[in-house]
């Protein structure tokens, strides 16, 4: 939005060319994302609150979360549009990965925002069948998937590369768009799980779009790639600009988020934000090092299926309840500590991530 313009001023004012170096974009969307939220805020959660779109919380949940029943929800909202908005202004729209991570977020963000509005309808936790809702997120990755395969410029943007493996570039051809999809919609439905306690998934996903920025960064410089043994991307520096704005979307967001939380993100936050940074890594080739970064989301969605497998095969549950965090809940651990050593858990992933570059 303002970026054709600046580069138009540039022309006949020289500091405006600073505008032209994505680092410096890539703050600016951090920075505007995070005043976003933070002006917005307290009047969103007053909106939300006016209108008694409070909370609902499961019957078989823990009986701790019943004193969080009716704090407004639905703050994924925020999330949503402060990361659009910032991209909008800083991002260069001419970038088709720039464009399609922000459709794929706003209609993951649109799935959650119908879910989250049918379960504050009808007063329950159900919200949308899980059929309906998971056929929606497959057609949006599969269209996103499909668009990227066949814009393809670089075969590099269709191969896949394990970390460890230095030489290891398998050429996927038309499996990319499955690939692609499993990814978007894990990541989605696995971020959307960890949503349970109070800046608990927040936080990680802030960690993990640092991380995949930093890498977008390195995909996007000629000589750091060839060092690192990092594809080559170049169009991956728009993709800065988009983690930049999660980042600061999310960070703002803590602040109303942190616990006793005024307000939760909802489905709308939680779907948007794990399918953002599932098309990030399908965007930069990272798809591997995704599940390294967000192992805390892998570990939570692992910990649902393994207690739903045990019940169904066995009759007996692994843990006290699934997702993972409620088991450490139930067996007396308190909730801000069980966030933080989440979040400190993912700041060693995500660093361990980082390294393995270096171990290639």
């Amino acid at each position: 939005m303002f970026l054709p313009l600046l580069e138009y001023l540039a022309d006949s004012y020289g500091p405006l060319r600073i505008f032209n170096y994505f680092t410096f974009r890539a703050i600016l969307a951090t920075l505007t994302s995070l005043t976003f939220i933070l002006f917005f805020g307290k009047t969103f959660i007053s909106f939300i609150a006016k209108q008694k779109y409070g909370q609902i919380i499961r019957e078989e949940g823990p009986k701790s979360h019943f004193e969080k029943k009716g704090t407004p929800t639905m703050g994924g909202l925020l999330i949503l549009f402060s990361i659009v908005f910032s991209c909008l202004c800083w991002g260069d729209l001419t970038n088709k990965y720039l464009v399609i991570s922000i459709l794929v977020t706003f209609f993951f963000g649109l799935i959650g925002l119908i879910d989250d509005y049918l379960k504050l309808k009808y007063l329950n936790s159900k919200g949308l069948k899980a059929r309906t809702r998971l056929g929606l997120e497959i057609i949006i990755a599969f269209l996103a998937s499909i668009f990227i395969f066949f814009n393809v410029i670089d075969p590099q943007e269709t191969t896949l590369y394990l970390p460890f493996f230095k030489d290891f570039a398998l050429q996927m051809g038309f499996w990319f768009i499955f690939l692609s999809a499993l990814v978007i919609v894990s990541t989605a439905n696995a971020v959307n799980l960890t949503d349970g306690l109070d800046g608990l998934a927040i936080m990680p996903s802030v960690m993990v779009a640092a991380g995949m920025g930093i890498i977008a960064y390195i995909s996007g410089n000629i000589i750091l790639s060839e060092y690192l043994n990092v594809p080559f991307l170049f169009y991956s520096t728009e993709i800065v600009i988009f983690c930049g704005a999660i980042v600061g979307a999310g960070i703002g967001f803590l602040w109303f988020n942190t616990y006793p939380a005024q307000i939760f993100m909802g489905d709308v936050g939680s779907l948007s934000l794990g399918a953002a940074l599932g098309i990030i890594a399908v965007s930069i080739r990272q798809e591997f090092i995704l599940i390294l970064m967000g192992g805390v989301f892998v570990i939570e969605t692992l910990s649902v299926i393994i207690q739903v497998a045990s019940f169904k095969l066995t009759g007996k549950r692994i843990f006290k309840m699934a997702p993972l965090h409620h088991h450490f809940e139930l067996s007396g651990l308190a909730e801000p500590k069980i966030i933080v050593r989440f979040w400190i858990i993912t700041l060693i992933l995500v660093l361990f991530a980082l390294a393995t570059f270096r171990l290639r």
